[in-house]
């Protein structure tokens, strides 16, 4: 969702934000894979100059901007400063964040002191918490906010070149089809859910179980229930119905969620079939199966 007014204006600015230890760099690189030119942290004076600048070369047209806690100039003038951006250019905001554990877990892991660690005497939890507040004008101007917490680095990279890439090729709508399973929490980035838990286990089959959903004699199980089959067609007919319509809205990406109990065997094959089934719809498709491994 673009909030620019009226008149297509160029270049394209897409500035990524979000929690320290979310994915910010990984998702500022993907960016930079899908055809931005990217910059990290640009001090707030410098912005309208440096896109200026970049615009009179001409060959530059898609801009990635990263900004988190450490550019305080622009977080205390956060709203006057988009509000120029918006004016100018056709500006969107991703926000990245993830739980609270998460975010502790991963910075112990990677033995990185947080931003704010020597104002909170390298206590984590504090500084999480006065991170959340001071970027909540961000957050609040974010024109789509990712949860990362179920995210490996991998997926957070296939997510933001499944928005992007396609952009830069002129393709209508970037598509993501999520499998996932329940028992390991809900994506919370999803657009359209289905659990499909109803449909026969194969994990209870001796012979399935140590399979997947990616390899035919579990899709073969799968597909072959009547219930499968009958939730296959109506679901072709819906999404065929509502992409198109979705399309024509001006919507950009669409994330698809697929879930059942553990998400090895049932999300998976479905999710790998709903692709096949709407393989004629103008969309660059991408397939994430978040809990295979």
């Amino acid at each position: 969702m673009y909030r620019a007014s009226g008149i297509k204006l160029q270049p394209a600015i897409v500035i990524i934000s979000g929690l320290s230890g979310s994915g910010k760099t990984v998702a500022l690189r993907a960016l930079e894979d899908s055809g931005f030119f990217c910059v990290d942290n640009l001090p707030l004076t410098l912005i309208d100059s440096f896109i200026t600048q970049l615009t009179q070369k001409g060959d530059i047209k898609r801009i990635g901007i990263g900004i988190d806690i450490r550019e305080q100039g622009f977080l205390l003038k956060a709203d006057s400063a988009l509000q120029a951006l918006r004016k100018k250019h056709k500006t969107e905001i991703i926000f990245l964040e993830a739980e609270k554990g998460v975010l502790i877990r991963r910075f112990k892991e990677t033995r990185r002191p947080h931003p704010l660690s020597i104002s909170f005497k390298n206590d984590i939890g504090k500084s999480i918490e006065a991170e959340k507040k001071a970027l909540m004008p961000l957050r609040k101007e974010a024109d789509r906010i990712i949860d990362t917490s179920s995210y490996t680095p991998h997926q957070l990279r296939q997510l933001i070149t499944s928005l992007y890439s396609s952009a830069a090729k002129g393709s209508a709508m970037a598509l993501t089809l999520m499998s996932f399973g329940y028992k390991f929490g809900v994506p919370q980035n999803i657009d359209l859910l289905f659990d499909v838990r109803f449909i026969p286990n194969p994990h209870f089959v001796p012979e399935l179980k140590e399979l997947s959903g990616i390899d035919l004699p579990v899709k073969k199980f799968i597909f072959e229930k009547p219930r499968a089959k009958e939730f296959m067609k109506k679901l072709k007919g819906l999404l065929n119905f509502l992409i198109p319509l979705y399309i024509k809205e001006g919507k950009t990406y669409l994330t698809i969620g697929i879930g059942c109990t553990g998400g090895r065997h049932r999300s998976p094959a479905i999710t790998e079939k709903i692709a096949s089934l709407i393989k004629n719809q103008p969309v660059d498709i991408n397939i994430v199966h978040r809990d295979l491994q």
